[in-house]
């Protein structure tokens, strides 16, 4: 699924959430480098945007290492670096985030957006980004989050499940993926529930920051 829609992936991000991922990321990048880590792995990169964005922002600061199961994600991710959209310290890997193929305590930083509720196994992709992590390290994941208050809640509802889909058939051509976004969405942890699974992972200092009117969760940590 996500091989398919690769090449229209970053254009349908920009217009599902009206531009507001662009800020949404940012912040992400701002949590990443706040710690000055040397070397940062983006798990679920795909089209690149958050590995891009950290390697634009910190010059030739860390060496920034993007990793994602889907090859056609990668390969629009790759040509974005090749056209001078990301600096030197940017590459791209193919691999599995429930076995990422790092060693242990290698990594200084890992950042995710918008991976966890396309992984079958939330404890298992935590305990992975543990093993790579230094102690002491920074974790920093952006996810959708179901919203709480009943009306805000009910409109995000209406507009995910009519206008998402639509829009998502429309430009994408593929019948079934923004089908699926929303149902993954309702069904997906609250961000509190996330927060405690990512504890009991073995991190500490585990935040809630709540950005995009609710609908979406920055969570930082620490690893012991």
């Amino acid at each position: 699924m996500f091989n398919a829609i690769a090449p229209r992936y970053d254009l349908l991000n920009l217009l599902m959430s009206f531009g507001m991922h662009h800020g949404w990321r940012r912040r992400a990048v701002r949590e990443v480098l706040a710690v000055q880590p040397r070397v940062v792995l983006d798990v679920g990169t795909g089209t690149g945007d958050l590995a891009l964005a950290l390697a634009r922002h910190s010059g030739a600061g860390p060496e920034i290492v993007g990793l994602d199961f889907a090859g056609g994600m990668l390969s629009v991710a790759k040509r974005r670096a090749d056209e001078g959209q990301a600096g030197s310290g940017a590459r791209f890997i193919l691999g599995d985030a429930l076995r990422l193929p790092l060693a242990d305590a290698s990594v200084d930083a890992v950042v995710s957006g918008f991976l966890l509720r396309n992984v079958d196994g939330l404890a298992q992709v935590f305990a992975a980004m543990a093993r790579v992590l230094r102690p002491g390290g920074r974790l920093v994941i952006l996810e959708m989050t179901p919203m709480r208050r009943p009306l805000p809640r009910a409109l995000f509802r209406l507009y995910f499940n009519r206008w998402v889909p639509l829009l998502g058939r429309l430009v994408s051509r593929h019948a079934s993926a923004y089908s699926w976004l929303p149902q993954s969405v309702d069904e997906f942890l609250g961000a509190e529930a996330l927060a405690d699974v990512i504890a009991a992972a073995g991190f500490v200092d585990v935040r809630v920051h709540r950005l995009g009117l609710g609908s979406v969760a920055l969570h930082t940590a620490t690893r012991v």
